[in-house]
């Protein structure tokens, strides 16, 4: 799969390289207060985390038509991460997408650009069909995310994803193509995006609040 380069104002998403291996590090580094609790973790135990394997992996994965790997960019400047995984085609055409950006460019608009540019491209030069974002229910800022764009509400998932050492709820959102008359990016451009589409239901934010029940033993 040919990895493409996209942009909007200030941001853009350019395909991730291996010689991004050292600034991602050191940017993870320096942000580690503000991103290690949303960091997936292995449930075996803590392990290193080699970048330029990742990033090895990763391409791996976009070779095999699986995945679109990218780095954020601000005027130049890196930003962060944003990664399309689980590509599937055929009857399910549909697609996972996850992000992170460091604290410094938090609240200006750039995740949302970039995942409204990613979300565009996937369905209109992939042809997708459906994009999802998982969210833990603590993650105001990415909650804001899909606020922001309208992706719409679909659930909880109980201990879905192993984050920050334990097994973590998350909040299902996601978009099809159907419901967009417009393009991601151009719908929230233009003020256009339905307010409540991404409204958590009051009994799921309180089952989120509470710990899943485990079974006696």
């Amino acid at each position: 799969m040919v990895l493409p380069t996209l942009r909007e104002g200030a941001v853009t998403l350019r395909p991730i390289r291996l010689r991004d291996a050292r600034a991602l590090e050191k940017l993870l580094l320096d942000n580690r207060s503000w991103l290690s609790k949303w960091e997936a973790t292995s449930p075996g135990g803590v392990g290193s985390f080699d970048m330029r394997s990742g990033i090895r992996n990763l391409l791996a994965h976009a070779r095999g038509g699986h995945g679109l790997p990218f780095v954020i960019e601000c005027d130049g400047q890196l930003a962060g991460q944003l990664n399309v995984s689980s590509i599937s085609y055929g009857s399910l055409g549909s697609a996972t997408l996850g992000y992170w950006v460091a604290e410094s460019f938090a609240g200006r608009g750039i995740t949302p650009m970039a995942v409204a540019l990613a979300t565009d491209y996937c369905f209109g030069q992939l042809g997708l069909h459906r994009m999802e974002i998982c969210i833990r229910p603590e993650n105001g800022p990415s909650l804001r995310v899909v606020q922001k764009l309208g992706f719409r509400y679909e659930g909880l998932r109980r201990r879905y994803i192993h984050i920050d050492g334990d097994w973590r709820d998350h909040f299902c959102f996601a978009l099809v193509r159907e419901e967009l008359r417009w393009g991601v990016l151009e719908r929230w451009k233009n003020g256009l995006v339905p307010m409540d589409a991404a409204a958590i239901p009051e009994a799921d934010a309180r089952r989120a609040a509470q710990p899943l029940p485990r079974a006696r033993s």
